[in-house]
C-alpha cells in the first residue's frame, strides 16, 4: 500500500480548479500575470487568467463543433471559473484606484487665494457693490408656497 505524505489529499489537493503558488496562510491579491495551474476534464493548462479563459473558451468551441455536448459543457464550465476570476480582479483593481485616488485627492492641501480687502474695507467698511445687493434682496419678494389651482365645482346632479 502507498504512503501519502501528511497534508496531502489523495486525488490531487484540495478540489479546487487551481493552486496558488508561493507559501504563507491566506489568500494572495489576484494580479493580471498571476499563472493558475488548471485541471480541467481532460487536460491540464497554465497560465493567466484570461489565456486560460480564451483557451477553455476555444476548446468548448471545438467539442460543440465535433459534436461533443458533454465536454463542450465541462469547458464552457472552466472557462466561466476563468471569466469570474477576471471580473473580480477587475473590481478589485477598480476599488484600489478608487482608493488611491480618495487618498490623493485628502492628502492634498486645498489653497484659495481670497481678494486683498480694499481700501477701507479692513476696518468693517462694506463693499459697495455688496451694500447695493444687500439692498436689491431686501426689495425681492419672498417665495410663496404653490396651492393647486382650483377647481371648478360641479353642479349638483338633478
Amino acid at each position: 500500500m502507498k504512503r501519502m505524505r501528511r497534508g496531502h489529499r489523495h486525488g490531487g489537493g484540495g478540489g479546487g480548479q487551481f493552486r496558488h503558488s508561493g507559501g504563507g496562510s491566506g489568500q494572495q491579491p489576484l494580479n493580471r500575470n498571476h499563472v493558475f495551474d488548471s485541471n480541467g476534464p481532460d487536460v491540464r493548462l497554465r497560465g493567466t487568467a484570461q489565456q486560460l479563459f480564451e483557451k477553455y473558451l476555444q476548446l468548448g468551441r471545438d467539442a460543440t463543433s465535433a459534436g461533443d455536448r458533454v465536454a463542450a459543457e465541462g469547458y464552457f464550465q472552466h472557462a466561466e471559473h476563468y471569466f469570474r476570476i477576471l471580473g473580480a480582479m477587475n473590481a478589485a483593481q477598480q476599488q484600489q484606484a478608487q482608493q488611491q485616488q480618495d487618498r490623493r485627492f485628502r492628502e492634498t492641501p486645498v489653497e484659495i487665494a481670497l481678494p486683498e480687502p480694499a481700501e477701507g474695507e479692513a476696518n468693517g467698511e462694506v463693499h459697495p457693490l455688496e451694500a447695493e445687493l444687500a439692498g436689491e434682496a431686501e426689495t425681492l419678494p419672498l417665495p410663496q408656497a404653490r396651492r393647486p389651482a382650483a377647481q371648478p365645482e360641479e353642479p349638483p346632479a338633478q
